[in-house]
């Protein structure tokens, strides 16, 4: 089964080019990955500072190791700096049928 991860962002006023650059980042390396099934950047439309990562894993297992990949820990470190509010992380699994 696999692990849908929604990862919502809020820049600092002034910082949303550099929070849109760290996240643009992070995409061709996470899919290079294994068990990346999904990964994918949004932009709210309405408020340039708020946009969200929604990724697909194949598991926790894979979702795990990509959390402590050096590209992770890179934008991890940016992120501290750009963020105006901690980023909210939802992992979901699908629902089983019936």
């Amino acid at each position: 089964m696999s692990l849908v991860v929604i990862a919502e962002c809020r820049a600092l006023p002034g910082h949303e080019d550099r929070l849109r650059t760290v996240l643009e980042s992070l995409i061709e390396p996470s899919l290079d990955e294994p068990g990346c099934l999904a990964y994918r950047l949004y932009a709210d439309p309405n408020d340039g500072a708020r946009m969200a990562v929604v990724e697909e894993w194949t598991g926790h297992r894979a979702l795990d190791a990509h959390l402590s990949t050096g590209h992770v820990r890179h934008a991890v470190e940016v992120l501290d700096a750009v963020l105006a509010e901690p980023m909210a992380m939802r992992r979901l699994a699908a629902a089983p049928a019936g």
